[in-house]
C-alpha cells in the first residue's frame, strides 16, 4: 500500500492512496492507454489507403532560392493526387529550327514537359527566375498549351497564353532568356439586327439570333424609361447595332451595343454609346441626354404589383380607409432591395406598422422609401452613402403586412409621388462643344438605324473610321506557329 501527501491551496495537507498497480491498469492510465491504442489504429488504415507508387503527389508553389536546376519536378499543373499520365513523344530535331505545340496534361509538370523537349533542368531554372513575368508558368492548367521554338539543340522561344489578349514570350538573346507580355489585338466585326415582339423580349431576342448576354444589355440600357415586366407589348420592335469579337477567326466575346432604337407602345427610344474625354462610356439619346436617370424605377426583382399608389385604398390589416402612398412590390422573402439612387441613409430601423424600413435622401428634393423588410444589409447605418443599385435590404413582411413585399414611395420635397409615374430628373447630359462632337460621330449610326428594317438574323455592316466606332485595321503583332 502507498501513500501520497498533497498540499492544497489553503497549505493543509491531503493523505491520498495510490494502488499497487501499473499505470496502464489505473483508471486514468487505461483510459489513455484506449485513446493512444485507437488513434495508432486509425493511422494505421489512413496510411494504407495512401496512394501507392502509381501515383504522384504534386505542389503548385515554386521556390527558385531554394531549388536547384536538377529539382524542379514540383513545379507542377495540379494540386492534388493525380495519375500519371504517360507524356506524348516530341519528336526534335537538334539541327532544325521548328515550332513544337505541346499541351498541358493532368498530373504534367514543367520539368517533365522540359525533359520531353530535351532542354536541360537549367534553362528551366534559368527561366523561372528570369524575372516576375515568368511566374505565370506555375499555374499552368489541363489543356492549356506551351509553344516552342527550337534550334539547333537550343530554346529559342516559349510562348503561353494567359488569356485571350496576353501572351507571355520568352526569347533567348545574347546567350540569356528574356521575357516579356505580348497584348493581342482582336479583330471587331459590326453587326445589326432587330425585331418584332409578339410574345416576350427574350423570344423576340431569340429570334433575332441575340444571346442572353446582349438581350439583358439592351433592357439594362432602357431600365430606366421601360419596365420590361409591365410595360411590354404586343406589337413593340427594337433595332440595334453592336459589335463581335474574333481572335485568329474564332469569335471570342460580343458587345457592347453601340446604337439602339426600341419602340414602345408607339413611343419611339433611342440610344447610342458614347465616349466622354475622361474615358468614361455611356448610353444617350439621339439629343444627348443621359439614358441614366437619377432613379430606378423598380428598386426590387418583384412578381407583381400587389398594391398601387391610391389615396383611397381599404388597408388590408386595419380595414378600413387609409391612403397608400407608395408601391408594393411582391417578392419572395429575401429578395434583395436597392437603392433607388445615389443618397444617404437617414433612417435604418423599425417604423410601426411599416415594420423594418429605411429612408434615403437624394439632394435637397428627393427621398425614398423602403418598408416591410426582413432584414437590412450588413453594415448599413444611419449617415452612410449609399450608389444607386447598392443592395440596403431584403424583402420581407415585418410591420403590418399580409404576405413578404417590399412597400416603396418616392418623395418630392416631402411629397409623396406615384413611382410609376412619376417624372424622374435627368443625369448628366452632353452640352457645349461635346454635343457637337457626339452628333457628327453618331450620325452614321442613327442613319444606318432608320435603313435597317428587321431581319431573320444578325447583318454584317461596314462603318467609317470617321465614325470613331470601326477601329482601325490591326496589323500583327506577333508571330503564331
Amino acid at each position: 500500500m502507498t501513500y501520497k501527501i498533497y498540499v492544497k491551496s489553503d497549505y493543509k495537507p491531503v493523505v491520498r492512496w495510490i494502488p499497487d498497480r501499473p499505470w496502464y491498469l489505473r483508471p486514468r492510465g487505461f483510459i489513455w492507454a484506449t485513446t493512444g491504442f485507437l488513434v495508432s489504429a486509425t493511422a494505421a488504415i489512413i496510411s494504407s489507403m495512401a496512394p501507392s507508387s502509381e501515383w504522384e503527389s504534386v505542389d503548385t508553389d515554386f521556390y527558385p532560392d531554394q531549388v536547384i536546376a536538377e529539382s524542379l519536378d514540383f513545379i507542377t499543373v495540379n494540386s492534388q493526387y493525380r495519375p500519371i499520365k504517360q507524356p506524348e513523344t516530341v519528336n526534335v530535331d537538334p539541327n532544325a529550327e521548328q515550332w513544337h505545340k505541346i499541351k498541358v496534361s493532368t498530373g504534367d509538370s514543367l520539368s517533365l514537359i522540359f525533359d520531353r523537349m530535351k532542354i536541360s533542368p537549367a534553362v528551366l531554372y534559368t527561366i523561372m527566375t528570369s524575372g516576375q513575368d515568368t511566374k505565370a508558368l506555375k499555374y499552368l492548367m489541363p489543356g492549356q498549351e506551351l509553344r516552342f521554338l527550337t534550334a539547333g539543340g537550343v530554346l529559342k522561344t516559349l510562348e503561353y497564353d494567359q488569356d485571350m489578349l496576353t501572351t507571355l514570350q520568352i526569347n533567348h538573346e545574347n546567350g540569356a532568356y528574356t521575357s516579356k507580355l505580348i497584348k493581342t489585338e482582336l479583330d471587331i466585326k459590326v453587326l445589326e439586327t432587330g425585331a418584332t415582339i409578339d410574345s416576350s423580349l427574350f423570344t423576340a431576342g431569340q429570334k433575332a439570333g441575340l444571346s442572353d448576354n446582349l438581350i439583358m444589355q439592351l433592357v439594362a440600357i432602357y431600365g430606366w424609361d421601360i419596365d420590361f415586366a409591365l410595360d411590354i407589348r404586343e406589337g413593340d420592335s427594337f433595332k440595334i447595332i453592336y459589335q463581335e469579337q474574333y481572335k485568329e477567326g474564332v469569335k471570342v466575346g460580343e458587345g457592347p451595343i453601340l446604337a439602339a432604337q426600341f419602340v414602345n407602345v408607339g413611343k419611339q427610344f433611342r440610344a447610342i454609346r458614347y465616349e466622354l474625354p475622361d474615358g468614361k462610356r455611356e448610353y444617350y439619346s439621339d439629343t444627348g441626354t443621359s439614358m441614366r436617370k437619377e432613379f430606378l424605377r423598380t428598386p426590387v426583382d418583384f412578381t407583381r404589383i400587389s398594391s398601387g399608389f391610391s389615396l383611397s385604398r381599404k388597408h388590408p390589416v386595419l380595414n378600413k380607409i387609409r391612403a397608400h402612398k407608395g408601391v408594393d412590390y411582391a417578392a419572395p422573402t429575401g429578395t434583395p432591395v436597392k437603392a433607388a439612387g445615389n443618397g444617404t441613409i437617414m433612417m435604418v430601423g423599425t417604423n410601426g406598422g411599416y415594420g423594418r424600413t429605411v429612408v434615403i435622401k437624394h439632394g435637397s428634393q428627393y427621398s425614398t422609401l423602403y418598408a416591410h423588410m426582413s432584414k437590412y444589409a450588413s453594415g448599413l447605418k444611419k449617415g452612410m452613402r449609399v450608389k444607386q443599385g447598392q443592395t440596403i435590404g431584403y424583402v420581407g413582411m415585418s410591420g403590418l403586412a399580409t404576405g413578404p413585399h417590399l412597400h416603396y414611395e418616392f418623395r418630392i420635397n416631402d411629397v409623396h409621388h406615384n413611382p410609376l409615374t412619376v417624372t424622374f430628373p435627368m443625369a448628366e447630359s452632353i452640352s457645349g462643344k461635346q454635343l457637337a462632337d457626339f452628333k457628327a460621330k453618331s450620325a452614321m449610326l442613327f442613319t444606318q438605324l432608320d435603313k435597317q428594317s428587321d431581319h431573320a438574323g444578325p447583318q454584317l455592316i461596314a462603318l467609317t473610321e470617321e465614325n470613331s466606332l470601326q477601329p482601325p485595321a490591326q496589323t500583327p503583332n506577333k508571330t503564331q506557329p
